[in-house]
C-alpha cells in the first residue's frame, strides 16, 4: 500500500478478523487452552488468544444494530470483525465486531440522541419497501394474466403475492423474476398449480420422491379447468413435468418417452399408499 494519509490507510486496509471457534484450541504464546465460543485472533499461521494478540481490551458488540455498530467502529482506533463458521451453509458468517469501550459509549450515546428521527427515517423506508412489493405482485400477477388469459384475477394474484415474499428465495425475488421474464413467471405458475391443485403434496408426505411425485400427477392436471389452465402448452409442460416452454413435436415426443415411466410411478405409489396405512 503506497504511503497516504491515515484515512486513506484505514479506508484501503482490510478489516482484522477475530474467530468465535465452534472446537477448543489453544494459544502459542501463553498456551491458554480456548474453548468453543472463545474469541481466537491468527496471526499468520498461529492462533492467539485475544490478550496475546492485543485486542484483550476491546469490548464485543453483536450485529443487529446497524447504526450502533457503524458508529462504534468510526470512533474506535482498533476494531474487528468477528465471525463464526457455519456447518449448514459451509461459510464464514459475521457475528460482530470488537470495538474500543469508549467508542461503544460514544456511538450509543449519538444513537441513543437521535433515535426518533432514525425511527422516522426506517418507518419510512419500510413503507417505501411495502409499496415496491405491491407495485411488484400487482405487476406480476397482469403478466400472469397476460401470459395465461384464462386464468382467474385471484388465482393469478395469489401466484403474484406468493412468489414475491421479500427474502423468501423465490423465483419471483430472482432478478429474472423482478424482471417478469417469461420463463420465471411460468415458473411460478406451474409450481401453484402442482401444489394448489394436485396431491403434488400428499405424494411427498407419503415419501415419494420429488421427480416421481411430479410425473404422478400428470393425469390430475387434465382435472384442471381449461380457464384456470390457461394455454395448453401450460397443462403439458405440467404434464411432462418440465417448466419450459416445448415445441408441440417435441412435447408429443417426450410425453410417449415417459409413458413406460408412468407405469413404474403408479406402482411406486400403491406401494407408498400400502406402507403408509392408505
Amino acid at each position: 500500500m503506497k504511503p497516504g494519509s491515515a484515512d486513506q490507510q484505514s479506508s484501503e486496509a482490510k478489516d482484522l478478523v477475530v474467530f468465535d471457534i465452534l472446537r477448543e484450541s489453544k494459544c502459542t504464546d501463553c498456551g491458554k487452552e480456548l474453548l468453543g465460543g472463545d474469541f481466537l485472533f491468527m496471526e499468520g499461521e498461529r492462533p492467539l488468544c485475544l490478550t496475546c494478540a492485543d485486542l484483550g481490551h476491546l469490548v464485543y458488540l453483536p450485529r443487529g444494530d446497524t447504526a450502533l455498530t457503524r458508529r462504534a467502529r468510526k470512533h474506535s482506533a482498533l476494531s474487528a470483525v468477528v465471525v463464526r463458521f457455519s456447518r449448514a451453509r459451509k461459510r464464514y458468517e459475521r457475528q460482530g465486531v470488537l470495538v474500543e469501550e469508549s467508542a461503544l459509549e460514544q456511538a450509543e450515546a449519538e444513537c441513543s440522541a437521535d433515535a426518533d428521527q432514525r425511527n422516522v427515517r426506517r418507518e419510512r423506508a419500510e413503507i417505501y419497501r411495502d409499496k415496491q412489493d405491491q407495485v411488484l405482485a400487482m405487476r406480476m400477477a397482469e403478466s400472469i394474466r397476460q401470459m395465461f388469459p384464462g386464468c382467474p384475477p385471484e388465482e393469478a394474484q395469489a401466484i403474484a403475492a406468493h412468489t414475491s415474499v421479500r427474502g423468501s428465495g423465490r423465483v419471483g425475488r430472482t432478478a429474472s423474476g423482478r424482471a417478469l421474464e417469461e420463463d420465471a413467471l411460468r415458473a411460478a405458475v406451474v409450481a401453484a398449480i402442482r401444489h394448489r391443485h394436485t396431491k403434488y403434496d400428499r405424494l411427498l408426505m407419503k415419501g415419494l420422491g420429488r421427480m416421481d411425485s411430479r410425473d404422478a400427477v400428470r393425469d390430475d392436471i387434465d382435472r384442471v379447468p381449461r380457464t384456470l389452465a390457461g394455454h395448453s402448452w401450460l397443462a403439458a409442460a405440467l404434464c411432462s413435468g418440465d417448466e419450459t416452454r416445448p415445441s408441440s413435436g417435441a412435447m408429443h415426443m417426450k410425453c410417449l418417452a415417459q409413458f413406460s415411466h408412468r407405469r413404474c410411478s403408479r406402482r411406486l405409489i400403491s406401494s407408498a399408499e400400502k406402507n403408509s396405512g392408505t
